[in-house]
């Protein structure tokens, strides 16, 4: 790293726990950001101000005045603009040291791999479970680290499966085909902070992941009900007959 760098991660580099080593790290390393929306943006805008080097962010939605209410990343100018664009402008306004890559795309079979296999680690803030269902086979099929979050109504969840680690489950471990009923933010509604809750603590595990920080959520379901502001911590065993890791 270079001076100006130092100056601007020296917040972070002064935690005994990170120290230049750990920023370095966070510095060469490359995010695959799967979804621009409530979850991506506030995840990316962090993983960018913090310091991870090349983020690739991918999805082939355009930003539509019902996205503003949440979608931090964009605003009133890019109205019809793809995600990937407006969200590419912000980043680099952040921090104009990381590489971004705009994938205008919707990332599944063979272009999903290519893009797991180069990269890190894998940011899932889609709002689907087919597309999430995909990510988490990719991810294990080339044992890349995955932090998964959701977010509906005043309820949000973020779990980390990390199938570099024997004991690990996976997505598929938690949910299954079938599970996915009447779940998407167009049909229930969400509030607009809760999303940047979890797209913030998503970034915090994808930080600690990259930079050897902390123990992340792996093995552990983090619950939160905004309503109470109370948060419930589940223990997710590895399924051994579960067709995507077992």
């Amino acid at each position: 790293m270079n001076d100006e760098e130092l100056l601007r991660y020296s917040r972070q580099i002064m935690l005994p726990e990170m120290d230049v080593a750990g920023q370095q790290k966070l510095v060469g390393a490359t995010v695959l950001i799967i979804g621009m929306g409530g979850l991506g943006c506030p995840a990316a805008m962090y993983l960018a101000a913090a310091g991870v080097g090349h983020l690739i962010i991918a999805d082939d939605d355009v930003v539509e005045l019902t996205n503003l209410q949440r979608q931090i990343a964009h605003s009133q100018a890019n109205l019809g603009e793809p995600k990937v664009e407006s969200a590419r402008a912000t980043l680099e306004g952040l921090n104009s040291q990381v590489k971004i890559t705009a994938l205008n795309k919707r990332l599944l079979g063979a272009e999903l791999d290519e893009a797991v296999s180069q990269v890190d680690l894998v940011v899932d803030a889609c709002d689907n479970f087919t597309t999430r269902f995909a990510i988490n086979r990719s991810c294990v099929k080339f044992s890349k680290p995955l932090v998964s979050g959701a977010a509906i109504r005043m309820e949000g969840q973020v779990a980390v499966f990390d199938s570099r680690q024997d004991d690990s489950p996976c997505y598929e471990c938690l949910y299954q085909a079938g599970d996915d009923a009447d779940a998407s933010c167009a049909s229930n509604g969400v509030m607009a902070p809760l999303v940047g809750i979890i797209g913030a603590v998503q970034a915090m595990e994808a930080i600690k992941l990259l930079a050897g920080v902390g123990q992340p959520l792996v093995g552990r379901l983090l619950l939160l009900d905004a309503t109470t502001m109370q948060w419930r911590e589940m223990r997710l065993p590895r399924d051994k007959q579960c067709k995507a890791c077992g």
